[in-house]
């Protein structure tokens, strides 16, 4: 009999609720096939087996909280079908080929030199006292299993780096691990650092100490209801930013008549093509171009190092209202697409986030954000900046109302005309972005909708 245990999950998860048992005793499993369904922090991921055998016991079930390193169920591998067996075989062996490669691979082999550009912004903030904890992270003795699959130039970046390579989560085919995903992944441990040392600067612990609730039950019939992972993850993280960051929110109007009948007009041909033309897929593209042109929205604060991180990719953040709680998909290098694949990842985004398909890396990474109402209603909010972003844009519902139109050279009287306006509710971090910034950005914004040739000309 062997064991299957929760693997590790990715950064900063240290488990999650159990969503859904996906097999049952006399299972005959193989490796890679999903197991168990585990609502983390963030999402709801399926767990694929390393095993490979028939399933004699289960030791977890449906709402159990389980941690990284858990027994979720045995097997017994002597009763493995020969299909099973072949195929753990085939992953052992595909592993011992990739570990002790010595030639890197060519595209690999050129990354190096961008290296430095990339690694010099999270190196700093390590030469400072704050960032003891980081010696520890380095000093973490590799996690026991299969070797992590990277070649010998990422490991050796891992290593400069002080990361343990089998933390990392790869984004690769069959979780290969590039230079990339190591850089986020130190990126992400100094970005934890760095809050935390903050934190201390202020002399505030964290989490603040809260006045207990009083006995409701006193005045009549109460339930309560247990907090799901994605919504204690997302209290967590609001209450995080809200304390950290000094928000200002902004608002105005645009005018959206025009962009409306153009969206109407070709919103059957961007069906047939897989996505769906909402103003939400429209805005994505005006912030990607409005972000080029001021790069401060695009930045992040580094509070341990007094720096300001300016990101020169463009990837925006759509919050998705989903049954489980708000999650936010990253639409990547949103300056490099046009509207009509911006509208099919939009769309992709919002059914992995609502079908619980949607990973953690794709929610990571995030310049910008956007978090659109408009559907439910109302007419302005003041949205939470998305820590470590600095702006987020709210859209609320587009509403027809009278706009005075005024007399015309030629001697035609001024009148009012029935448009549809669009509310606009700009939140920003003020450390970072000044009111006059914010509000010459907001009407960048505005007059992008209104005028579609500003994208063109500049996007």
């Amino acid at each position: 009999m062997i064991e299957f245990k929760v693997p590790e999950l990715g950064e900063n998860v240290a488990g999650g609720d159990v969503a859904s048992v996906l097999v049952k005793v006399g299972d005959t499993i193989a490796v890679e096939q999903a197991v168990i369904e585990l609502e983390t922090d963030k999402a709801t991921i399926e767990v694929p087996s390393s095993v490979a055998g028939v399933v004699k016991e289960i030791k977890v079930k449906k709402g159990d909280k389980i941690k990284v390193g858990a027994v979720v169920l045995t097997v017994d591998e002597s009763a493995a079908t020969k299909d099973t067996k072949s195929a753990a075989t085939k992953d052992t062996k595909t592993t011992k080929v990739e570990e002790p490669e010595e030639a890197e691979d060519p595209a690999e082999a050129a990354e190096p030199e961008k290296a430095p550009e990339k690694v010099v912004a999270i190196a700093r903030p390590q030469a400072q006292k704050p960032a003891e904890p980081a010696k520890a992270v380095a000093a973490t003795a590799p996690s026991d299993g299969p070797a992590a699959p990277a070649s010998p130039s990422v490991r050796r970046l891992a290593r400069e780096l002080g990361v343990d390579i089998n933390e990392v989560q790869g984004s690769g085919s069959d979780g290969r691990i590039s230079q990339e995903d190591v850089k986020e992944h130190a990126r992400r441990i100094l970005s934890s650092i760095g809050s935390s040392g903050a934190a201390a600067a202020r002399g505030t612990a964290e989490p603040v100490s809260e006045i207990p609730l009083p006995d409701f039950s006193k005045w009549g019939e109460v339930e309560r209801q247990p907090m799901s992972s994605i919504r204690r993850k997302t209290a967590e993280h609001l209450s995080h930013a809200w304390r950290t960051i000094p928000h200002v929110t902004q608002f105005d109007k645009a005018d959206i008549t025009a962009m409306e009948e153009l969206r109407k007009k070709y919103r059957g041909q961007v069906d047939k093509a897989g996505g769906n033309l909402t103003v939400t897929a429209m805005l994505v593209k005006v912030l990607a171009t409005a972000v080029k042109q001021f790069p401060q929205f695009n930045s992040s604060l580094d509070s341990q190092s007094q720096e300001i991180v300016v990101k020169k990719y463009v990837n925006i953040g759509v919050a998705v209202d989903t049954d489980r709680g708000l999650l936010v998909p990253v639409i990547r290098n949103a300056d490099q697409k046009n509207i009509l694949q911006i509208a099919i990842e939009v769309h992709q985004a919002a059914e992995k986030a609502r079908t619980k398909k949607l990973t953690l890396e794709e929610m990571s990474g995030g310049g910008m954000s956007i978090s659109n109402l408009g559907g439910i209603g109302g007419t302005y909010f003041t949205p939470i900046v998305n820590w470590p972003e600095v702006a987020i844009l709210g859209v609320s519902r587009g509403i027809i109302e009278p706009v005075w139109r005024p007399s015309t050279s030629s001697g035609q009287a001024g009148t009012f005309e029935p448009r549809q306006l669009l509310p606009l509710s700009l939140s920003y971090d003020h450390r970072v972005i000044d009111g006059a910034d914010a509000m010459r950005f907001l009407h960048w914004v505005v007059q992008a909708i209104e005028q579609p040739f500003v994208l063109s000309l500049f996007g």
